[in-house]
């Protein structure tokens, strides 16, 4: 028995959750007093406090003994001109207002200012017709204008796709019938993790590791990476190359978008990355057209299945020997 590859743990992608806010305790015996007595009872100190020696010499001006005798020669003019004071935004001088009850004086919460109105243009980027994503994988409304580009024919959606993606030189891009799509991701949904080997020259094949992800209804993702590197670091090994399918025109034009990414530096070239990528497609959606292509189909799914239940009949030379194949 040659080359017995163990299934490898499943690769967890950790999601970091948002705390959850500071709360605000309430000192149950804390009180709001009446900001009338205060503020009229602190004025008035600093007030005599403030014009002493000239209320001192107005008294001796008029020839009182003291200022409180001064206060009491002017204690109905002084009555006269509260009555008319009123504090800016009532409607009342402070005499005519009443004073404040037991539940206005005692409570537990202080007063909060309402939030201010958000505004439209948040507004309308919040209505539910138009959710924010909170997924890390770009939708297809990123890279096109999906509803424009769904009134297209299938020659220029591809063309236009393919266009979107010439500048990067490390990118992955193709466009397939979402037939061919669904027979995939059937295949997927029972084998989520695999192995493929990259044939290196002289160097005999090189395994990866792959898994199948669902961020979002519209979206299925494939991650790539290395074995060895994976084994080392589990859940931890990051991936060198990515690809999402998107199924946003597979209703309405029967296509489904690929875009993809190799990672520089590690390892890996685009053409390596395509190979992984047509690997993948050669074991998860291939049709079978002949009775040798239906034998080496069967073959394909052996395989998977020995992976996914950790048959130790799995051997390695068989992978590679029918992902060489052609097709």
């Amino acid at each position: 028995m040659a080359g017995v590859v163990n299934t490898a743990p499943i690769l967890r992608r950790s999601v970091w959750s948002a705390q959850a806010p500071f709360r605000c305790y309430q000192r149950r015996w804390a009180q709001v007093h009446d900001v009338r007595f205060v503020a009229t009872h602190q004025r008035s100190d600093r007030v005599l406090e403030k014009y002493k020696e000239k209320l001192e010499r107005k008294a001796r001006e008029e020839g009182k003994q003291s200022v409180d005798e001064l206060k009491a020669a002017y204690k109905d003019k002084i009555s006269g001109l509260r009555e008319q004071a009123i504090v800016p935004g009532a409607h009342a001088p402070l005499s005519a207002q009443p004073p404040p009850t037991p539940a206005q004086t005692t409570s537990s919460i202080p007063y909060q200012a309402p939030p201010p109105p958000t505004p439209l243009e948040e507004r309308k980027q919040s209505t539910p017709q138009t959710p924010k994503s909170k997924s890390p994988v770009k939708t297809l409304d990123s890279f096109i204008n999906v509803f424009k580009t769904s009134a297209l024919p299938a020659k220029e959606i591809e063309t236009i796709w393919r266009l979107r993606h010439v500048t990067d030189p490390q990118s992955l891009c193709a466009v397939m019938q979402a037939q061919t799509f669904r027979r995939i991701v059937a295949t997927a949904k029972q084998h989520p993790q695999f192995i493929l080997p990259l044939p290196r020259e002289g160097q005999g094949a090189e395994i990866h590791f792959l898994q199948w992800t669902f961020p979002s209804p519209t979206t299925a993702t494939v991650l790539f990476t290395h074995l060895a590197e994976f084994k080392l670091r589990g859940e931890y090994a990051q991936p060198h190359t990515t690809v999402t399918h998107h199924l946003d025109l597979s209703e309405s034009n029967n296509l489904v978008l690929l875009e993809g990414r190799v990672q520089e530096n590690r390892g890996m070239t685009v053409e390596e990355g395509r190979w992984l990528l047509m690997c993948l497609q050669k074991f998860y959606g291939f049709e079978a057209q002949s009775q040798a292509a239906q034998e080496s189909k069967e073959r394909r799914k052996k395989l998977m299945q020995q992976f996914s239940g950790g048959d130790e009949g799995f051997k390695v030379e068989e992978l590679l020997e029918e992902a060489e194949k052609v097709p």
